[in-house]
């Protein structure tokens, strides 16, 4: 163990000989003076395996390292034994309260101190570890479910080149939209990492339009009303088809691909389909990526139209020509229009150069 640390602080430097001779055979010993020493060594960035903190200290006392460890958050990587001669209970229960592991009493005794504190360092380490372990099973999960919604949306595209395009932007401003409203509105706020589920997620919210008929799929003009409601059943239907899959995927991404996959056409009034939900009954990530759906099937090109202008369809959704929208999302939504235009260019640009190398690959160039 002599690749780690023990940091001894005490102003007493016959205190600091005595532990550093105890421990000097297996480890490193950093000596402190006093908690401002002890702070500056602990945010250095040494490998420190454990700390050995007397409490009562000039300048900074040992519950002031603590509060400092509580603040960088190292309390839960280093563990903290406090050192004291005195029998203060209400200062040891704040040592405790802020984190440290143990007390150790003046005198003490070498051998019994030796096992204590080097018991509760592998502990330290096995949980490291294990931590370690478990952060990168779960890195590999998010990979592993990342790849099986894109594996769909692929099949999407394969049906509809046009879905294609569309479910990868969709992704990119539903992240965009949904960040925002989490840092607008405190009702919203979500963690990161459940906004990058839902961005994921978002990306099967058309998987249903694998069942939709090429007739009426890639019909170059207006539906017939007969039309439109097979055109509808998209959002059922990949339910249906995300029914068969929630064993192999994260627990939360197939929440949140189910709702907003049969949602996302719901409008805040109610008058959207299929289960006719209104208001806050609509959940804010799928309202998040309705507004993105509706953005950027206006400002794309389709089978049955040329693609508006930014200006203009950003008009044409806070006008309400595409329904109705919580007027937190569409506040947040304008917020955010320079970030979502330069967006939009970006991935229409991308769009032109793959079309062109899919061309230039068919003629064989």
């Amino acid at each position: 163990m002599r690749d780690k640390s023990i940091l001894i602080v005490d102003d007493v430097e016959i205190n600091r000989e005595l532990l550093s001779d105890i421990f000097s055979d297996n480890y490193k010993i950093i000596e402190a003076a006093d908690g401002t020493e002890a702070i500056e060594v602990i945010n250095s960035g040494h490998s420190i395996a454990a700390v050995l903190l007397d409490l009562v200290m000039p300048k900074a006392d040992g519950l002031c390292v603590l509060r400092e460890m509580n603040r960088t958050g190292l309390i839960r990587q280093i563990p903290v034994f406090l050192i004291t001669s005195a029998d203060n209970r209400s200062q040891l229960m704040q040592g405790y309260d802020l984190g440290a592991v143990d007390v150790i009493k003046k005198p003490f005794i070498s051998a019994f101190l030796k096992c204590r504190i080097n018991n509760v360092i592998e502990l330290y380490e096995h949980r490291h570890n294990l931590e370690c372990i478990v952060a990168d099973q779960i890195k590999k999960l998010n990979a592993f479910n990342q790849s099986l919604v894109e594996t769909l949306a692929t099949v999407i595209e394969f049906r509809d080149y046009e879905s294609g395009e569309h479910v990868k932007h969709i992704c990119i401003l539903t992240r965009i939209l949904m960040e925002r409203l989490s840092d607008m509105y405190p009702e919203y706020h979500m963690p990161q990492s459940e906004i990058d589920k839902i961005a994921t997620s978002s990306i099967l919210h058309d998987v249903g339009k694998i069942s939709i008929p090429d007739r009426i799929l890639s019909k170059p003009g207006r539906l017939t009303e007969e039309e439109f409601e097979i055109m509808k059943e998209h959002s059922a239907k990949g339910c249906e088809i995300l029914r068969n899959i929630p064993e192999i995927m994260d627990k939360e991404i197939y929440g949140y691909s189910y709702d907003i996959c049969r949602h996302h056409h719901e409008r805040w009034d109610g008058k959207g389909y299929p289960d006719g939900l209104k208001g806050d009954e609509i959940s804010i990530w799928v309202q998040a990526v309705s507004v993105a759906d509706v953005y950027d099937a206006l400002t794309s090109d389709r089978v049955y139209k040329k693609a508006f202008d930014h200006e203009t369809a950003v008009k044409m959704i806070n006008d309400g020509n595409c329904g109705a929208f919580n007027p937190k999302v569409l506040k947040a939504f304008n917020s955010v229009l320079d970030v979502i235009k330069c967006k939009k260019q970006e991935m229409q640009m991308e769009s032109l150069k793959r079309k062109a190398e899919i061309k230039q690959s068919a003629s064989g160039g």
